[in-house]
C-alpha cells in the first residue's frame, strides 16, 4: 500500500461533508500527512443574484466550521497529521475544485463524495466526483453518500 503525504478532501457543504472529513482525517493520521479541506461556492448560481463572492465565501466557511468544526479541531489536535487547512473559494464547479484548490495543494490523494445526481440533472450539471476522477493526476477516493 502506498503512503500519502498530501490529502485533499472536497467538502461539499451538505450532509456528506462529515463523512468525507472523517475519512480524510483517518487517512491523514494513518499516513502522517498534510490535510487540506476545500469547498467551492458555486459562483454561477451566486453571480445571478449579484452576491459579493468574497463575503459569500466567508459566510460559507463559517457555516462549514459550525457543521464540522469539531472534526477540524480533532485533526488539528492529532499529532500524526502534519497540518490542517480549510479553504473556501467562489468559482464554477467542478473546475475550480480541481484546478484551483486541489492542484494548488498538489495532493497525492483526493477524497470526495458521490452526491447521487442522476438522469437529466447529471447530463447538464455533471458530477464533481467524475470530473476529479478523470482530471486529477493522483489517486481519487470517492465516498458513497450513504
Amino acid at each position: 500500500m502506498s503512503t500519502y503525504e498530501r490529502i485533499f478532501a472536497a467538502i461539499d457543504g451538505g450532509e456528506s461533508q462529515r463523512k468525507v472529513c472523517e475519512r480524510a482525517i483517518e487517512l491523514a493520521s494513518a499516513n502522517n500527512a498534510d490535510l487540506f479541506l476545500g469547498h467551492v461556492v458555486d459562483a454561477v448560481a451566486s453571480e445571478a443574484s449579484k452576491a459579493d463572492m468574497d463575503l459569500l465565501a466567508l459566510k460559507v466557511k463559517d457555516q462549514i466550521l459550525e457543521a464540522i468544526g469539531d472534526l477540524i479541531q480533532k485533526a488539528e489536535d492529532d499529532p500524526n497529521i502534519k497540518s490542517v487547512t480549510l479553504k473556501v473559494v467562489a468559482g464554477g464547479l467542478p473546475e475550480t475544485l480541481g484546478n484551483v484548490l486541489a492542484e494548488q495543494f498538489e495532493p497525492d490523494l483526493v477524497i470526495c463524495c458521490k452526491r447521487g445526481f442522476s438522469g437529466l440533472r447529471y447530463a447538464f450539471v455533471g458530477s464533481v466526483s467524475t470530473y476529479l476522477v478523470r482530471n486529477m493526476d493522483c489517486d481519487v477516493l470517492v465516498i458513497d453518500k450513504a
